[in-house]
């Protein structure tokens, strides 16, 4: 399951990744980080077991957390370029048989492909 982080100020400072992992004895996987002084947002991935714990404790760290769908979403706008496929990390992206780009579930949301699209079709969702 991919998570979105968002700390403030008051958490940034502390220690919670380190902190939530000592706590459930759950692996955290960061796939995207933009911390600063004053506040941070993270991506991070963990089992589906661990999902429920790895939120309650992160939430009581004071930790605001979402859960995200996994794939990267495409708006009709979309021209299938493929301008997307070599920005993908992972290789979660692809020209389908019926020459489309498609997003394939190994996705993690770094959103390398939304920065590079022409025409401002996809978007991480929320």
């Amino acid at each position: 399951m991919l998570l979105r982080l968002k700390f403030d100020s008051r958490v940034v400072k502390k220690p919670v990744i380190s902190s939530v992992t000592l706590k459930t004895s759950a692996l955290i996987n960061i796939i995207k980080a933009e911390v600063g002084p004053r506040k941070g947002e993270l991506i991070v991935e963990v089992e589906d077991s661990m999902t429920e714990k790895v939120e309650e404790a992160f939430r009581e760290f004071g930790v605001s957390v979402c859960r995200l769908k996994k794939k990267v979403q495409r708006s009709d706008e979309c021209v299938h370029c493929g301008a997307c496929i070599s920005m993908c990390p992972v290789e979660a992206i692809c020209i389908a048989e019926d020459g489309r780009v498609e997003f394939m579930d190994n996705c993690v949301l770094c959103g390398n492909c939304v920065k590079v699209c022409p025409v401002k079709a996809l978007s991480i969702p929320v």
